[in-house]
């Protein structure tokens, strides 16, 4: 065992208030795709501001679906891996208080975690952007899979936009709310799978650090924010949390 990994542990057997933040490297290893890596990345491959943009999807939403379909079939096959299970384990043993998640897999609640706080949104269920009617998301990507156009609004025929958060749109205020207070309040955050590159979210650690919080990456790459953690890990992110886990509740 590594001696990062053995100081890790000791600060979460230590700490009154851990939470976790959880990025896209996190649910890699259940073959979801992350969006920066070299080669293998979604940003890769197309260019965000001409899919993944409110703007884009007003004004071509078949070409948000055509992008979005491979992705939404690794969704709907992807099984929470060892990470998601030891954030949950964690939880249940009141060694973790909160999953702050900027993923919309919703792979933390299949593994059991209970307070999970949705930054980037989900995508159970979509919005109406005409009359802000919401409906449950079962129909819209079936169809998607399909390889059809969704169904237009039931209340008003207007465009349905699956609930995840994409860029020019505000994060959803509550979550971000609550996000905050768990930043302000714990001594202990996990900054867990994420390249710390999206605001807000990538501020939260550092909320958390002004107001006293300890510090632990785990991480592939590297962050802008190496320097301020306390504890840095560089190796795979599922493993080393169920080694975490396992070794904080022995």
């Amino acid at each position: 065992m590594s001696a990062a990994l053995q100081q890790a542990i000791e600060l979460v057997r230590r700490a009154t208030h851990a939470v976790a933040l959880t990025g896209a490297g996190i649910s890699t290893p259940s073959g979801i795709p992350d969006f920066r890596s070299p080669g293998s990345g979604l940003w890769n491959q197309v260019d965000p501001l001409e899919v993944a943009t409110i703007w884009a999807f007003y004004e071509h939403p078949e070409k948000f679906y055509r992008w979005i379909r491979p992705i939404a079939q690794k969704l709907r096959n992807a099984q929470p891996n060892a990470g998601h299970r030891a954030l949950a384990t964690l939880e249940l043993h009141d060694l973790l208080r909160a999953v702050l998640t900027q993923n919309v897999d919703s792979l933390h609640q299949a593994a059991g975690s209970r307070r999970v706080i949705e930054l980037h949104g989900h995508a159970r269920s979509a919005t109406c952007l005409q009359c802000g009617h919401q409906v449950a998301a079962e129909a819209l990507w079936a169809a998607v899979l399909d390889g059809r156009p969704p169904e237009a609004c039931p209340r008003c025929g207007g465009l349905l936009k699956p609930d995840v958060i994409l860029f020019g749109e505000p994060l959803p205020y509550a979550a971000l709310r609550a996000a905050q207070q768990e930043a302000l309040t714990c001594d202990l955050m996990l900054v867990i799978g994420t390249s710390l590159e999206v605001m807000p979210a990538a501020d939260l650690p550092l909320l958390a650090k002004r107001r006293g919080a300890r510090l632990i990456l785990i991480n592939r790459d590297v962050t802008p924010y190496d320097a301020a953690m306390d504890v840095v890990i560089r190796a795979d992110v599922a493993r080393t949390l169920a080694e975490l886990a396992r070794a904080a509740l022995a």
